[in-house]
């Protein structure tokens, strides 16, 4: 399974970016998805948790301004990211809970990573 993210850049405070991450490979269904992200000497961070029923959760600092959505048809998982702030800045990854096998238990995949630079 691989997960291909993509749509960080640089972008300037109060801008917004929307991050896509794909899931590939032969399995049986995806779980649970989320975005984590890490800044330079920061420990990586849980922001936005999503379902396979659609239920999401959020870290405090981005309730309001970032909303996880997700296609089931297309195994991808989206990050609409408003009202951006320089605290923002991190490395954004992408993870999937990924079932291979109908009566398998479900294994965190992780994405590679995309750079988010929001300037002041």
């Amino acid at each position: 399974v691989q997960l291909q993210a993509s749509g960080g850049g640089l972008v300037q405070a109060g801008g917004s970016l929307r991050l896509s991450c794909a899931a590939s490979g032969s399995f049986f269904r995806i779980d649970d998805m989320a975005w984590y992200r890490q800044a330079p000497g920061q420990q990586r961070e849980l922001v936005a948790g999503i379902s396979r029923e659609g239920t999401t959760t959020y870290v405090d600092s981005v309730k309001g301004r970032f909303t996880i959505s997700r296609d089931n048809a297309k195994n991808t998982v989206y990050l609409q990211m408003d009202s951006l702030k320089p605290e923002d800045t991190a490395v954004y990854y992408c993870t999937a809970d990924v079932r291979p096998v109908a009566w398998a238990g479900s294994r965190a995949n992780w994405g590679q990573g995309t750079q988010v630079t929001v300037s002041s």
